[in-house]
């Protein structure tokens, strides 16, 4: 094997493993934001492990967080809880950075 062929196959190794670290933390953060949507909305442990369920799939659907954003929002108003989407976003920021620390340590 090439000196080439070596450094394409450690890139390639670094970017799949970049990816799955990224997919295991955000649908991590998925699970915070469930809790979180949970205490605003007085969920139990089970609907709030069901809405996470909900919230992950829903997230694999499109590419990108606007609609996770936009699902939190809709969820959250159809329950009367008024959050803007500032607030939601900075929730996620705060929880994806969270899910990332969780993953690292492997936890």
């Amino acid at each position: 094997m090439s000196g080439f062929s070596r450094r394409e196959e450690g890139f390639e190794s670094k970017f799949a493993f970049d990816a799955e670290k990224r997919f295991k933390a955000e649908a991590r953060r998925n699970k915070l934001l469930a809790e979180w949507f949970g205490s605003k909305t007085k969920l139990d442990s089970a609907g709030i492990d069901a809405y996470a369920k909900e919230l992950i799939a829903h997230d694999l659907k499109k590419a990108g967080d606007e609609d996770v954003v936009g699902k939190l929002a809709a969820d959250l108003k159809s329950k009367g809880v008024a959050v803007s989407d500032k607030d939601i976003r900075a929730e996620m920021e705060r929880c994806l950075r969270i899910a990332y620390e969780a993953v690292a340590n492997g936890t």
